[in-house]
């Protein structure tokens, strides 16, 4: 058994280093992240274009067969084409949830539609927090699949969804009422900027902290299944 309880906790171990590895990583990641987001907006605008003018030539080439268009026909397509086309070249992007939709949104879908909400306050953020709001999305998107296998109601998903879903919407809506002038004003020693990037960046450590505990099972079924399989096999040869 003692060697059992040494690959648990050599696997703890591990988890801790791909922990702080994954920080490092994430930071790499950022830029990346943020060309995938812009990537991924464009791709739906352009889905929609097509999908918006391959309509309508093809109800013009159903209605041509029955009746001839003529030249007035032609440009009033042509027309209709184009104003597809800019209609949803600048048609808004789908909206982000409101936090109180985040407060009854099914738990596993709550991580990334929290990442969502956050993608959508980060105009109003400073440099600073806007980085940290990336970083949280990063540990997010890993939270997410973890909690597929949890119900709205056991204790795991109530713990996540207080802070990923109340207490971090709750703190930046709080700062966003605080008024623009006075948000790099010191006051009790710290300004509301330096507040907000203290509290975002507890809030991402908690989420790390939370997705590590919820590994912890499968990490000890991994290792002593791992090492069941060494002394299984590689013993006996």
């Amino acid at each position: 058994m003692s060697e059992v309880d040494d690959a648990i906790a050599s696997a703890r171990a591990s988890w801790s280093r791909i922990s702080d590895d994954r920080g490092a990583v994430g930071a790499a990641r950022l830029p990346t992240r943020a060309r995938a987001r812009n990537t991924q907006a464009i791709g739906k605008r352009l889905t929609r274009i097509v999908v918006a003018d391959a309509v309508i030539l093809i109800a013009a080439m159903v209605i041509g067969w029955v009746v001839p268009l003529g030249i007035g026909g032609a440009m009033l397509v042509m027309a209709l084409l184009v104003a597809a086309t800019l209609l949803f070249a600048v048609w808004p992007a789908e909206r982000a949830p409101t936090p109180e939709r985040l407060a009854s949104v099914d738990i596993k879908a709550l991580p990334l539609q929290t990442e969502r909400w956050l993608e959508a306050q980060r105009p109003a953020l400073p440099a600073p927090a806007v980085t940290l709001v990336d970083r949280i999305g990063l540990r997010l998107e890993t939270l997410a699949p973890q909690l597929a296998r949890f119900a709205d109601d056991a204790p795991e998903a109530i713990e996540v969804r207080k802070l990923v879903g109340e207490q971090l919407p709750a703190f930046v809506k709080d700062y966003e009422r605080v008024p623009q002038a006075l948000r790099t004003t010191p006051r009790n020693g710290r300004t509301p900027d330096a507040e907000l990037v203290a509290g975002l960046s507890l809030i991402e450590q908690q989420i790390g902290e939370m997705t590590q505990r919820l590994a912890q099972d499968d990490l000890d079924t991994l290792a002593t299944r791992g090492r069941f399989l060494e002394m299984k096999y590689r013993d006996e040869t």
